[in-house]
């Protein structure tokens, strides 16, 4: 399975593609950053951000797309940024019809490194061994775009298992003819 990871944001949206499975090695395929100028009006920075993802999208074809979700922050200029952001990478993914999943910070800091409360550097250290990788990507961005992958390939399909297995035994159950007793 393929994931592009996206760490929304309107200065730096970082992006990475992971391909892998549960139990299997996980591989880097790319990794960067969609980047806006500040001086740009925030349309056009929105735009610039579209045109870059759908970009990455067409370039890998992902199966999947992992998007952090956003959480509320001190400062609230920085939370309408990502925000906007986030929903243009929601967007981008829905429009071709791929799968895309939220995780927030603290899910990918314990599914990349074992603890919620996991600093950048405890993650980022994770993905390099994860992905095995000589250096961690820069900026920081990057890497938690990989991390967000990792931890879809990881976290998604246990939850892609489980829900199937769910609808399987729901099937099973409305086939099965209850027998009458008066």
């Amino acid at each position: 399975m393929r994931v592009l990871g996206i760490d929304p944001g309107l200065t730096r949206c970082g992006v990475g593609v992971v391909d892998g499975s549960v139990g299997r090695p996980l591989t880097m395929v790319d990794v960067g950053v969609v980047r806006t100028s500040s001086g740009l009006p925030i349309a056009e920075r929105l735009v610039t951000i579209e045109k870059g993802l759908d970009a990455w999208i067409e370039e890998h074809r992902p199966d999947a797309v992992a998007v952090e979700r956003v959480f509320a922050r001190s400062d609230s200029s920085t939370i309408m940024g990502t925000a906007q952001a986030s929903g243009i990478a929601l967007v981008v993914a829905a429009r071709r019809g791929l799968p895309i999943a939220m995780h927030t910070p603290s899910e990918v800091k314990a599914a990349v490194s074992g603890n919620g409360r996991a600093d950048k550097a405890q993650v980022g250290a994770m993905v390099v061994r994860i992905l095995r990788l000589t250096e961690l990507p820069k900026p920081a961005d990057a890497a938690d775009a990989l991390a967000l992958a990792i931890t879809h390939l990881w976290r998604g399909s246990a939850s892609n298992r489980l829900e199937a297995a769910v609808a399987r035994a729901k099937t099973q159950q409305s086939q099965q003819t209850p027998v009458r007793t008066r």
